[in-house]
């Protein structure tokens, strides 16, 4: 039974280093970048979220899978990380609104976890050794084979994503006979940033990533968004193209993590792998218009380059990280557009940022005069 039989089971990373800890029960092997996020709730939202497609996901919460699921907890229809490792995987929750336990959802979606690994130490060294390829391992495969296997595992770095996540057919979001219309560009996209602009009177045509800019022009709308996603932004070429077309109009352009590098790209600004990126729910950031600190959440592994925003003519920096200064924010000087490198949308919280949606629209309404 999975409460009492627990099968050993390792986390073994491309530099050679071996975690151990015990399978939940769902026995199998799955590859990814490993990283770890810091927040003390929000596991689902967490699980479900585009944008962590491809990567194992480390809890540095002790405790995983204490209050159950929730249908109405996800950022996508299914789970998008590649693995779990978290140190308490509790099967049994005690939420009055749980539908159900994190054990089963998982075991639905076939989802490898390793418990009872010492995550402290895990994530110490990935933040001493830096982000990497990892495999865990359930089954007992040997781990000869499993270092094999690893090699082949491609590099984030260059990897592009966004394909592996988007819609593929365009749906709509909304009231139909809402005051606004957003064409939202999916490239990872969650679902809170549809439901923030829903109830802010938006209909939102979402499309999928590779939609030229002609299609997303066809749906007339007032304003358009380009949202989070997993991987690497400057593979994505198509993207960067319609980011620019999107700009010459001068309609209000939002752009969110993902979205918001290849506003940077498409702007000259290029774009690096980070050594640990930045994945939790208490993220501080300073807001250089406001002078006000925000505590964010935050879930990207690449950022743009500081040194040719800050000598770009057209660009400004609205936003940065107040840990390493890293940009956090910006908006065009001569065109209707601004971004952030963060979740004003975030679920469960915080909302120091939700503002950034109600300037979308503000900037939709006296475009639109």
């Amino acid at each position: 039974m999975k409460y009492t039989t627990r099968p050993q089971a390792i986390l073994l990373l491309a530099d050679g280093t071996i975690f151990y800890g015990k399978s939940i029960g769902i026995s199998g092997t799955t590859f990814g970048e490993v990283c770890f996020n810091t927040g003390m709730t929000g596991y689902q939202e967490i699980f479900t979220d585009p944008s962590y497609f491809g990567q194992i996901m480390v809890a540095t919460n002790p405790h995983i899978g204490n209050y159950g699921v929730n249908a109405d907890e996800v950022e996508a229809d299914k789970v998008m990380i590649s693995g779990l490792v978290c140190k308490n995987f509790s099967f049994n929750h005690s939420r009055a609104n749980s539908e159900g336990n994190l054990y089963d959802y998982f075991e639905k979606q076939n989802l490898v976890c390793i418990s009872d690994v010492d995550t402290r130490a895990l994530v110490s060294y990935i933040r001493d050794n830096g982000a990497q390829n990892a495999v865990i391992c359930t089954d007992g495969t040997p781990i000869e084979d499993l270092k094999n296997q690893l090699v082949n595992v491609p590099n984030m770095n260059g990897l592009e994503l966004a394909s592996k996540v988007s819609t593929t057919i365009p749906y709509f979001f909304g009231n139909e006979n809402a005051k606004y219309k957003i064409a939202a560009l999916d490239l990872g996209i969650k679902r809170n940033i549809l439901r923030n602009l829903s109830n802010r009177d938006c209909y939102i045509k979402v499309f999928p990533y590779n939609t030229s800019f002609e299609d997303l022009k066809a749906f007339n709308p007032d304003g358009y968004f380009l949202s989070n996603g997993p991987g690497d932004p400057e593979p994505l070429f198509g993207v960067q193209e319609v980011a620019k077309q999107i700009i010459a109009t001068d309609k209000p352009l939002f752009g969110i993590c993902l979205g918001h590098q290849i506003i940077g790209l498409a702007n000259g600004i290029s774009t690096y792998k980070m050594f640990n990126g930045h994945r939790g729910i208490n993220h501080p950031v300073m807001n250089t218009l406001t002078g006000k600190g925000e505590i964010t959440s935050q879930n990207h592994g690449f950022a743009v380059n500081r040194e040719q925003l800050e000598s770009h003519p057209d660009l400004e920096i609205t936003h940065f990280h107040i840990n390493d200064n890293t940009v956090a924010g910006m908006r065009m000087k001569s065109k209707n557009c601004f971004s952030v490198q963060y979740h004003p949308e975030a679920s469960p919280g915080p909302h120091d940022s939700s503002y950034l949606f109600d300037e979308f629209i503000e900037r939709i309404s006296v475009s639109r005069k």
